[in-house]
């Protein structure tokens, strides 16, 4: 999983190296975020509650987690995009409550979501790299396409079970 590290408001870059990703359940769960940086954060707190209450069980917490966002009065409220991965799984989590698995397992979020996600298939079906350096070039592509994204990038791996 990789993330920019661009901030903006409005028009303005805030912050060009924020870190969006992070780890969780000792390193098992990768997360990401895009959105409102304060609304992220709280999700990430609730997330990680979620995981503690299904461990070892992705889909569930995030489902759980989705269930409360769309339906608590001031979760529902929070404008932010997850995905989040372990070995099994990669699935993006909003706040109208999808779950969502990609069939070929390649994601993004935020505004440049959709150019790195472009780049990451062509990346997968037509060239030999790895997938930390498919993530890096397709976030590099997206950086230079999309005004919100920045090249300042984090990629976290985990060993992948399927």
């Amino acid at each position: 999983m990789g993330g920019d590290g661009q901030v903006t408001l409005g028009s303005s870059i805030m912050k060009p190296d924020a870190n969006k990703i992070r780890r969780l359940v000792e390193g098992k769960v990768i997360t990401g975020f895009a959105g409102g940086g304060a609304d992220a954060f709280a999700l990430l707190e609730r997330f990680e509650a979620k995981l503690k209450d299904y461990p070892a069980n992705l889909p569930r917490a995030a489902t759980e987690l989705a269930k409360e966002w769309r339906t608590d009065r001031v979760l529902r409220r929070l404008e932010a995009m997850m995905a989040v991965v372990d070995a099994r799984h990669t699935l993006l989590l909003t706040g109208t409550g999808e779950v969502v698995q990609p069939a070929d397992g390649v994601l993004g979020i935020g505004s440049g979501g959709d150019y790195a996600v472009a780049a990451a298939r062509a990346l997968v079906g037509h060239s030999g790299l790895g997938a930390v350096e498919i993530v890096r070039t397709a976030l590099e592509i997206a950086a230079g396409i999309d005004i919100y994204t920045n090249t300042n990038l984090v990629v976290e791996e985990l060993e992948c079970e399927t």
